[in-house]
């Protein structure tokens, strides 16, 4: 795992191009967390573009030997409370499960820190799913929980 590691290559780019081959890796996403699994995966790829054009989202990728292995999609703006504060919010963040046991997941992460920190973004919100471990990596990164999420089906009766 350590070579896998070593050879890997960090990168932004533009999610414009990325459509094709991130679409495996995304229904891949969604099949291993997904809290409402009937709810179907359908991108809006033209909203996500839109966005792009406009500054607001930043993808970063790990790639090995060329492969996509892995993204952290961020989008970037003011918060409405903070306007003076420029901040980003993960909206997915992926590692191929074959490669979790590598220091690729975490080389991501502080990838996408150093290439945030330029832009001056002053907050990064990662997110994990409840049930997942991926918040021992975000407290070992140096991450505090700020909240907890909570979500409620109203398409559903209630009971």
């Amino acid at each position: 795992m350590a070579d896998v590691a070593a050879k890997a290559v960090f990168q932004r780019e533009r999610a414009h191009a990325l459509w094709g081959e991130i679409a495996p890796l995304l229904v891949a996403h969604k099949e291993e967390v997904a809290h409402y699994p009937d709810i179907p995966l359908e991108p809006d790829v033209d909203g996500y573009n839109r966005i792009e054009d406009a500054g607001g989202v930043r993808c970063y990728t790990a790639r090995v030997a060329g492969e996509l292995v892995g993204y952290c999609v961020v989008f970037v703006h003011h918060n409405l409370h903070y306007k003076s504060s420029l901040q980003g919010l993960q909206d997915v963040l992926f590692l191929r499960p074959d490669l979790r046991a590598s220091r690729l997941g975490a080389e991501l992460v502080r990838f996408t820190e150093h290439a945030l920190r330029p832009e001056r973004v002053q907050v990064l919100y990662q997110h994990v799913k409840a049930a997942r471990r991926e918040g021992v990596l975000f407290q070992q990164l140096g991450y505090e929980l700020v909240d907890h999420i909570w979500a409620k089906r109203l398409d559903r009766e209630e009971g």
